[in-house]
């Protein structure tokens, strides 16, 4: 940084002043939340088809993440690059879709351009437009403003608190339609099967292995030799009238067959009782780290379930 350049104290308390900005902008984008709105969100319920976003530039930029959100949520929708759609993507929208169509402006050529295909197809259009008066927020069924009084550009040029507010108003919609249909955790991980929030949100069930040999208490250390040379699982349960008495581990049996006579003992000699189970509806996330026992709702052995499979 050059000696003539503001410092970093200058540097920090212009980004906490920026900050302070945006968060302002978004609060004077909740004093909005009206009627339209509602019809905004009433429209895109009733959609039976996607609802497509489009946009162009920071704004398509902006759209693109309104529409995984949606998508994620339980919207079932897309984003079309506004320029393409003049080259063949129209015809992913269909009149079975809605439509959100993005500019700050309202005067985008090509976003603005799309007004009258879409009309033409009885297609349900709502805005999220800065200028209320323009081409797009007059051409739609229902536009929404997303207007700031400023960016917090030094220059007020660089989009800035309208592609936040933007954003915040897509978010705001999504989360109006998630509590409309009840969108559950359950919901969301079958939509997120992979990665983190996948992986936490998902049930013991998705994701258990085979479940261990069972044998009788009654049974022999050979008879366990054998259940587990034809088992993955590196112990067997042993259960009496329906009941899980504990494990012995493939340790257990090696230090049983150290014994006289050892393949012929019982294997309830060897019983290690303190055995950690969980039911095949728990979360992954409050599985303890050590291989469990999954049991079903009846209490019956149904599979294992080991931290590695997280």
């Amino acid at each position: 940084m050059s000696k003539t350049g503001p410092s970093l104290d200058d540097v920090a308390a212009e980004a906490r002043a920026s900050l302070r900005e945006q968060a302002a902008a978004i609060t004077t984008l909740s004093e909005r939340i009206d009627e339209r709105f509602t019809r905004a969100v009433e429209m895109m319920h009733s959609t039976s088809g996607h609802v497509v976003v489009a946009g162009l530039g920071k704004s398509g930029h902006v759209g693109a993440k309104i529409a995984a959100t949606l998508a994620s949520t339980g919207t079932p929708s897309f984003f079309v690059h506004a320029a393409e759609a003049f080259h063949g993507d129209l015809g992913m929208v269909t009149n079975r879709d809605s439509v959100i169509l993005i500019s700050y402006s309202g005067e985008t050529a090509e976003v603005a351009g799309l007004l009258p295909h879409l009309r033409d197809r009885a297609v349900p259009m709502i805005a999220l437009v800065g200028n209320p008066s323009s081409t797009l927020a007059t051409g739609v069924d229902v536009a929404l403003d997303v207007s700031v009084e400023r960016e917090t550009d030094p220059n007020d040029l660089a989009p800035t608190s309208s592609t936040l507010v933007t954003l915040a108003m897509g978010d705001a919609l999504a989360m109006a339609l998630v509590r409309i249909r009840g969108f559950q955790p359950d919901d969301f991980a079958r939509l997120h099967p992979s990665g983190s929030l996948g992986r936490r949100l998902s049930r013991v069930a998705d994701h258990m292995g085979p479940p261990p040999p069972v044998l009788d208490p009654m049974d022999t250390i050979a008879d366990a030799l054998l259940a587990l040379a034809r088992s993955s699982v590196p112990f067997v349960a042993v259960v009496s009238h329906g009941v899980l008495l504990g494990t012995v581990s493939e340790v257990d049996l090696r230090d049983a067959i150290a014994r006289r006579d050892a393949l012929r003992n019982r294997v309830g000699g060897f019983v290690v009782r303190e055995v950690p189970c969980i039911s095949v509806s728990d979360l992954i996330e409050s599985v303890p780290a050590e291989t469990t026992i999954v049991l079903d709702e009846r209490g019956v052995i149904v599979g294992t379930f080991a931290a590695g499979t997280r």
